[in-house]
Formats: structure tokens, C-alpha cells, sequence
């Protein structure tokens, strides 16, 4: 008889996939109305599209490309680093292209560390940046944030040891919406600068701010270059998840490890992807400006609906990304809740265990996923079901 392989795994230590575990009980509940997943509603640019069709037949689609990135997409990110983000790579940084913003993470972390460091993650953090530092063989060292989840500097100080490689921000923010000011960045920056570690910046969200708030890029600050890396991706600003491209500017001293992890893992990024990547970037922000004025009118539609919960729940300021971190303010099993209002309400949200949080009750609302109609009812729902779950 075959004998079972049996032993221990790393991967035993580590969450499972939050939205897997979601995305089950939602295929068991047909009509459920998805707040989870953190997608946009809309595709790549009609352009992007057209370029994609030309290069299924071109020849060089085919072969192998530079492991860093096809020549026309790197320039074309270095110019929009530099326009939109502040960011000079002549001053001494590299770029590379990467299959989505999460690959970029898991280089950064190979490339900086080594097995039993630390990396501090702010609290909500993503989890998938937690899942990548447990593989890596390091340490998550998660550090709190305020009621309104933005950074508190001098707890990210307090965390820091012989041991820590870096400090990761994200903003606008996942899971919170929130967006951390310039000065807290610059404060962030400078302590990373000063204790030799790196500011590890992920800036998926880049473009997605509401009112009068606006992103700014650690890169862009002066001396940042050294110990600054910074993380983006097409997913959300192109409507591009599935064709995985993201891409990081980081220092020049981390080329020839940065090198060793793409070559290992990927060998060169999708290049039909980056045909249709480069194509996308040439219609610019202006496209992603467009979609996130409309989700600014949900966004404060949904606000303005969950804040109705209240004193029941409490949703602090989102002003960035798609995305509200809803606290409530009663003993309550995140998990069970997010079983019921599927099973009972049809309609889901992430419990915010998977980010960190896992004193209280806490949910991620995305609301990207969904045109307007569509995302009130699932919002109506939501608070509906949380009335009564709760009050129960």
C-alpha cells in the first residue's frame, strides 16, 4: 500500500486565504451579494484591449523577455513615477516589473531579509503581507494604529530592534480606507532612514482619494531613495487584476538580490500582460479619475448607510482606496457574524481577524466590485442583517 507523506510544513503556521474561506460560503449561498473581495467594476481601457489583440500574434509574445520588464513599460513608469509620484530613478533607484503588487512584496521581503527578522506591520495590516513575512521565515511584529486607524510613530519607534528590516505603510489604506498624512510619512521615513532599516511603501491605491485628501509617495522624499521601496500595481487603477502586472521602484543596492528572486520565481513577467500594460498607461490616470469620482458617490453612500448603525457599530474615516473598516461596539464573534449575514442575509463581508485585528469585532466593506444600485442593496442588507444578529 502507498504510505501518506507526512510532516511538518511552514504553510501549517500561516492563515488560510481569507477571501477562499469567504468565497466558499458564498458559492453555497447563491444571491449573496459580494462586499469582500477588493476589485474594481470596470476593465482595462479600451486602447490596452486593442494592444492585447495585436500582440497574440506577435512573434515576440512567445519567448522569454527582460526578467525586469519589456523596455516601453519600464519607461513608461519611470515617466509616471517621476509625474505622478515624485520619484526620479536617475537618483539612484531601479524598477521591475512583477506579476500584481503582491509578487513585489514577496521580493522586497526575500531581498532584505533573513531567516528570524522582523517586519513591522502597522495594525490592520494587509494579510497577505503577514502570510508573505511568515514564509519568508521572519516575524511579523504587528504595531497599533489609533481609533481612526492612522499611524502612531512613536509605537512604530518603540517596536523597532537589532532584529527589524523594515516598516510597511499603506495608503491609501486596505483594509481601513485610510490615508496617512505627509508629515506622519516623512516621520516614518526619517526613522527608517536613521536606524538603517527600509520604509517598505505600498501604494496599490495610489489614485483612489476622496474630497480633498491627497497620496503622496515616501519615494518622492529628499534621502528616501537609499532605504525607500515603493509598491504598485494596475489591478485597481486599469480594472486589471487578472492580468497581473504590478511593479516596484527600489535602491540600486538591492539589484543583484532583486534579480536572484525574479529570475527564481518568474523569470520575466507575462508579456502579452505588459503589452497590454504599457497600452493602459497611455491613457493615464485620467481613466482611473473617472471611475473613482462615481465611487466617491458610493463611497459616501455607504458611509452615510452604516453610520445609521451607530451606536451599534462605528466606521472611522475613509477617505482613500474602496474600502471601511466597520468596528462593532458589542462582544461578538466576527466569524459567526460573517457566517450568518450569508446564510441568512446574502450578503458578506471580511472579518478584520485576517488583518490583525483580533481584539473586538471588526469588518472590512469593499465596495468597488459593485455598481451603485448593486452596492446598496448589499449595504442595505449588511445593515439589516447586522441589526438584528446583533441585537439578538
Amino acid at each position: 500500500m502507498p504510505q501518506t507523506v507526512k510532516y511538518t510544513s511552514r504553510m501549517d503556521a500561516i492563515q488560510a486565504p481569507i477571501i477562499a474561506v469567504i468565497g466558499d460560503l458564498i458559492r453555497r449561498t447563491p444571491g449573496t451579494i459580494s462586499l469582500g473581495q477588493g476589485v474594481v467594476h470596470y476593465g482595462p481601457p479600451p486602447e490596452a484591449l486593442d494592444a492585447a489583440a495585436a500582440a497574440v500574434t506577435a512573434a515576440g509574445t512567445h519567448d522569454y523577455q527582460p526578467a525586469s520588464g519589456q523596455p516601453a513599460l519600464i519607461r513608461a513608469i519611470e515617466q509616471k513615477l517621476l509625474r505622478d509620484n515624485g520619484i526620479d530613478v536617475a537618483r539612484g533607484s531601479r524598477v521591475m516589473v512583477t506579476a500584481g503588487g503582491n509578487m513585489a512584496f514577496v521580493h522586497a521581503v526575500l531581498a532584505i531579509t533573513g531567516p528570524d527578522d522582523e517586519v513591522i506591520l502597522p495594525v490592520p495590516f494587509y494579510f497577505n503581507h503577514e502570510m508573505a513575512i511568515q514564509m519568508a521565515s521572519c516575524r511579523v511584529v504587528p504595531v497599533r494604529t489609533d481609533s481612526r486607524y492612522q499611524l502612531d510613530v512613536d509605537a512604530v519607534r518603540a517596536a523597532i530592534t537589532p532584529r527589524t528590516r523594515a516598516v510597511v505603510t499603506i495608503s491609501p489604506n486596505n483594509p481601513t480606507g485610510a490615508v496617512f498624512p505627509e508629515p506622519v510619512l516623512r516621520d516614518v521615513n526619517a526613522l527608517c532612514r536613521d536606524r538603517g532599516i527600509y520604509h517598505i511603501s505600498d501604494e496599490a491605491y495610489e489614485y483612489f482619494t476622496y474630497g480633498s485628501v491627497r497620496h503622496v509617495s515616501p519615494g518622492s522624499f529628499a534621502d528616501a531613495g537609499g532605504h525607500t521601496i515603493s509598491l504598485y500595481s494596475l489591478s485597481k487603477t486599469y480594472g486589471m487584476a487578472g492580468w497581473r502586472i504590478g511593479y516596484m521602484s527600489y535602491p540600486e543596492q538591492l539589484a543583484a538580490a532583486m534579480a536572484k528572486v525574479q529570475d527564481t520565481v518568474l523569470i520575466c513577467p507575462p508579456v502579452i500582460s505588459q503589452v497590454t500594460a504599457a497600452a493602459a498607461m497611455e491613457a493615464g490616470p485620467a481613466y482611473c479619475r473617472r471611475h473613482v469620482a462615481a465611487l466617491g458617490e458610493v463611497r459616501d453612500a455607504v458611509l452615510t448607510e452604516l453610520r445609521s448603525l451607530e451606536p451599534l457599530c462605528s466606521v472611522p474615516p475613509a477617505e482613500g482606496a474602496f474600502y471601511c473598516c466597520l468596528r462593532v461596539n458589542v462582544k461578538a464573534d466576527p466569524m459567526r457574524v460573517a457566517e450568518q449575514l450569508i446564510r441568512e442575509h446574502k450578503v458578506a463581508v471580511i472579518p478584520a481577524t485576517a488583518f490583525g485585528l483580533t481584539e473586538g469585532c471588526y469588518f472590512r466593506v469593499a465596495y468597488g466590485a459593485l455598481e451603485k444600485a448593486t452596492v446598496a442593496e448589499g449595504i442595505g442588507r449588511l445593515v439589516t442583517g447586522l441589526r438584528q444578529i446583533l441585537k439578538s
